[in-house]
């Protein structure tokens, strides 16, 4: 018979990895499991939704299923520097082909650690573990920040090959 610590520790890790799935796929990017098997990720969609954000009314930047997306501050334009345990609570938005609908600015893919990893004005994107649809819990949290339509583009964003195309709209989704 199995040691009742080892099963425990067992049933622990696997929800954790089970965890980090579910949270990667509302992130809308890949699992673990289909990163390493080579598989795409499916497009993600930044569109703009209102949201309470430290107790004010906001328009911020959500990913297609209304999750809202954060920058890390010490990130690069290039480089995210969101790795481990950290990547667990802060899964980065990843998508080959990126679309965006309502936000003004420049969506681009940087291909890093992550994949293709979305970004906004030159922001790495990512979205927060405990945040469910319309509701932000991850602001000023490990110095990461609700991304916003306005945000100012990094210094030394890689040049935009163009603009991102617009999603099409869907009916009945009005905001």
């Amino acid at each position: 018979m199995r040691h009742p610590k080892l099963i425990i520790a067992g049933l622990g890790v696997a929800a954790v990895a089970a965890a980090g799935g579910v949270a990667a796929a509302a992130a809308g990017g890949p699992s673990a499991g289909s990163a390493a098997a080579g598989h795409g990720a499916t497009a993600a969609t930044v569109r703009t939704a209102p949201a309470t954000v430290a107790g004010t009314t906001e328009t911020i930047l959500v990913n297609s299923g209304g999750l809202p997306l954060y920058f890390y501050r010490p990130d690069t334009a290039a480089t995210s520097l969101v790795t481990g345990g950290v990547a667990a609570l802060w899964p980065p938005l990843t998508s080959a082909a990126p679309t965006a609908a309502g936000p003004g600015g420049t969506l681009t893919v940087v291909n890093d650690a992550h994949g293709h990893q979305v970004a906004y004005n030159g922001h790495l994107l990512y979205t927060f573990v405990s945040d469910h649809p319309g509701q932000v819990t991850g602001q000023g949290v490990q110095d990461f920040f609700v991304a916003t339509p306005g945000l100012t583009p990094i210094a030394g964003s890689p040049a935009p090959a163009g603009t991102v195309p617009a999603a099409p709209a869907a009916p009945g989704y009005g905001y």
